[in-house]
């Protein structure tokens, strides 16, 4: 900790000589980012630069549940078209389709979702077209899947419609 600034001496000056002291103990040499450009110094201003910053090192994003499903669903539909196998893609659909058909039956925050689910023989279909060399596997089942009664069964049929 420095010392405090004594009576008669202008900041500037004590300022200047606390710099001059620190730079003769060596104490700037071998500095982080030294010689190196400031980063984003040609951006605009930004007050919350900090918590990106933080948000970007930690690997986070803030994202409301809905936009953040439908990035989600995105890199899956991505992720199951690269799969190695067809059960590995079939399973990557299956996984993001439970998470979309349960952010249908409970309110969420943000923006609407709209998503449904992906039909998981079409991405198989597609999966199989970009693949032709390889040897086809046994197609599983289909999970069984519940069907809708009543209002939301009426609902699902005039958006299909």
């Amino acid at each position: 900790m420095t010392e405090r600034k004594p009576a008669g001496v202008s900041f500037e000056s004590w300022v200047d000589q606390q710099i001059r002291e620190a730079q003769e103990r060596g104490e700037f040499e071998n500095l982080p980012g030294s010689g190196k450009p400031l980063p984003d110094v040609d951006e605009p201003y930004d007050e919350l630069w900090w918590v990106r910053q933080k948000l970007a090192r930690e690997g986070l994003s803030f994202l409301p549940p809905t936009l953040a499903l439908r990035k989600e669903a995105e890199d899956a539909l991505a992720a199951a078209s690269t799969a190695a196998t067809e059960a590995e893609a079939r399973r990557i659909v299956l996984d993001v389709n439970e998470k979309i058909r349960a952010s249908l039956r409970e309110p969420t925050d943000g923006p609407p979702l709209n998503l449904v689910p992906y039909d998981v023989e079409d991405v198989v279909r597609d999966w199989r077209a970009h693949r032709p060399g390889q040897p086809q596997e046994p197609a599983a089942p289909p999970p069984e899947i519940p069907r809708p009664r009543g209002l939301l069964r009426r609902l699902l049929h005039r958006r299909a419609a």
